[in-house]
């Protein structure tokens, strides 16, 4: 199998971001239907906490996610037991989370996800480099598990998503 023809679980920054920056619906429509359309295909899904995130902001963003045909994973024994994997692999990996401010709260479950269903993580987060950061990222955790990560602009290139543009009439 092809790289490209593999399954993708999705961060709420990719979804978050990409709408409210550079591929909003109003510029970029075609860019949703694609999204909507990998959902449909069960190429990309999200977990139910990335959901959550989401939809806790009553918005254009949440209205297109509700109708859209990406699949939502829910919590079942296999991810919890990834989950307990992550953290028990490196006490580390609980930096993941703020729980201080209440951030981050889906980014290990994304992992866990991903490892439960032989995906692909795709994320805005960098890897953290400073060696005295009280914070660990996606990709750290992910590589500290053998987890593929990539960015979205990564992601569009290994499904080979190509835009055109026009300039309406």
């Amino acid at each position: 199998m092809n790289k490209g023809d593999g399954k993708y679980c999705l961060d709420a920054n990719v979804l978050i971001q990409a709408w409210q920056k550079y591929y909003n619906p109003k510029f970029c429509p075609d860019y949703w239907s694609i999204l909507d359309e990998l959902g449909e295909n069960s190429r990309i899904f999200i977990p139910e906490q990335v959901f959550e995130e989401i939809v806790r902001t009553e918005d254009d963003l949440t209205k297109w996610l509700k109708k859209s045909k990406i699949p939502v994973a829910k919590i079942t024994l296999s991810v919890t037991q990834c989950l307990q994997e992550i953290y028990s692999t490196d006490t580390r990996h609980r930096l993941l989370v703020d729980n201080i401010r209440g951030r981050s709260l889906a980014d290990p479950w994304v992992i866990a996800h991903a490892m439960d269903e032989k995906a692909t993580v795709v994320t805005k987060e960098n890897k953290e480099t400073a060696l005295n950061s009280t914070r660990i990222k996606i990709p750290n955790v992910c590589e500290g598990m053998n987890v593929r990560w990539m960015d979205d602009f990564q992601f569009i290139e290994e499904i080979q998503l190509k835009f055109s543009c026009s300039i309406k009439a």
